[in-house]
Parts: C-alpha cells; structure tokens; sequence
C-alpha cells in the first residue's frame, strides 16, 4: 500500500509546489515508485514535471467530477519511477461542484482505491486554501507534510491549518498524522532566518525535518525549464537538500500511525 503524503499550507509562496516536485523525484530517483498527485487548479508541480495541462482533457479535474477511470489520467514523467496525475485551471471550479456530492471530501479518497499500479509513495501537492479540495488530500492522506518558510510572518495562519487537521483528524481521518515541517527559503546569513528557525523549531520539537531548504537560484529557475531539480542541476545545492529530505522521508516510512497525531494543545498565535 502507497504511503499517501499531502503537500499543504495554505500560505502561498511557502515552497510547497517546489517541495512537491523535488521531494516526489528525489525519492524517484531512488528507485521507489511514485505518484505526484496535483491537486492545485494553478497546476504548477504539473508544468514543474514538463506537462502542458491545457493540452490533456484527462487530468485530476476529470478524476473528481466527471468520475473519469483515475488509471486513465496518470501520465509517465522523465523519471522512470515518477508518474503524474496532472492538474488543470478548470480544477478552480471543483470546489463549487463538489459542494453538492454525497461524501464530498471523500472524493479523492474514493478514486485512489481504483488504483491499478503499486505506488510506494504518493504526493499531493495542495492549493494554497483550506476548500474542498485540500480536505479531500487531508481526508485521503497518510499524513501531512508542512513547508514553512523563514520570514518574516512564517507562523502567521499556522494555528488555522492546525485547527484544520485537527477538524479532519476528528471527523473525517482519525490516522491522519503530520509527516513533518519543512523550513524552506532559510538564508543563514540573516538574523530573521535564524530566529524563525529557532521558533519553528521550539513549536514543533522533532516534528521539524533536520533537513533545511536554502534559497537557491537554480532551484528556482528549474520549473521553467519543466524539469525537476534533480534533472536540472544534480549537483546544486538545491538538489542535495531534497535528496536530503528524500532520506528522512523514507526513514519515516516505518513510523506508527497514530504518532504524529496533533496533539489537542498544539496550536499558535
């Protein structure tokens, strides 16, 4: 059974599509099988994987309202061991008509079960909101991975999404855990990056990965090229960072459910 991890904060600008692409191929190119799942209308970890989604009329969208076959819309990436479920801008719309479906966080969950191949892990890359669509990845998850980065009003809207996994815990995925915070765009040469870093770290204890994501350049220029890092610059500083991560992910793969459950007391500010 794949190991379902989903990609969300609803802050935008935090990393989370960039992690999505770069932790899904890192661990690719380890030779586990993967399945990058984009599940944001802005189709970004899509067009970061080299797809054009306007040119494909089977993509995530169709999965969750037209009830398309879900083996029908993956589509193979560069990576031998990395498949895509693409997204597409008419996703924006979906969260109107899931409105009136029976079980409608349950969607995603539902089309998952028809997989066909055996994925080892699963990554869904989430839209930078709280909707319908976020809790189907929450509902469908094994946990949640949370990338926040090291500036200035990190933290801010933080309890929000914790209110929210604590929601979906509750009512809707009791096993659903936090996988772990990622702290992305940390620059070690300014006070801010430290300190934010310092507070991450004091609010999440071990939950926060030791691997830290810097600011790099070619980390950033890699989704216009449709590419992800590992094909773009293997040996930039970007790409050892994700490999990085890669590693502390699967180490992870053996933890027991239940244990990175948010507690009833966790919450900021």
């Amino acid at each position: 059974m794949a190991k379902i991890i989903a990609i969300a904060n609803q802050k935008g600008g935090v990393g989370k599509t960039t992690t999505a692409i770069n932790l899904s191929s890192s661990i690719a190119v380890a030779e586990h099988s993967v399945l990058a799942l984009d599940i944001d209308p802005q189709a970004n970890a899509t067009s970061g994987l080299g797809i054009d989604s306007r040119d494909s009329n089977k993509s995530i969208y169709e999965v969750l309202i037209d009830k398309m076959d879900i083996n029908e819309a993956i589509i193979p990436t560069e990576l031998t061991y990395l498949d895509l479920l693409p997204s597409h801008n008419q996703l924006a719309a979906a969260e109107i008509e899931l409105v009136g479906e029976m079980s409608r966080e349950h969607v995603l969950k539902t089309a998952l079960k028809n997989l066909k191949k055996e994925y080892e892990y699963i990554f869904i890359d989430c839209p930078p909101s709280l909707g319908l669509l976020t809790l189907n990845a929450l509902t469908a998850a094994d946990s949640v991975l949370i990338p926040i980065q090291c500036e200035y009003f990190a933290l801010e809207g933080l309890s929000q999404l914790l209110n929210t996994i604590r929601r979906v815990q509750k009512v809707l995925n009791p096993n659903l855990e936090i996988e772990g915070v990622l702290l992305t765009m940390f620059d070690p040469r300014l006070n801010l990056s430290r300190q934010v870093a310092e507070d991450i770290r004091k609010f999440f204890d071990d939950k926060v990965f030791e691997t830290v994501v810097g600011r790099n350049v070619r980390l950033s220029e890699a989704p216009s090229f449709g590419k992800p890092i590992v094909l773009y610059d293997a040996v930039s500083k970007g790409c050892e960072n994700y490999m990085s991560l890669a590693k502390e992910v699967l180490k992870n793969g053996d933890q027991k459910t239940g244990q990175g459950a948010v507690s009833s007391n966790s919450g900021h500010s």
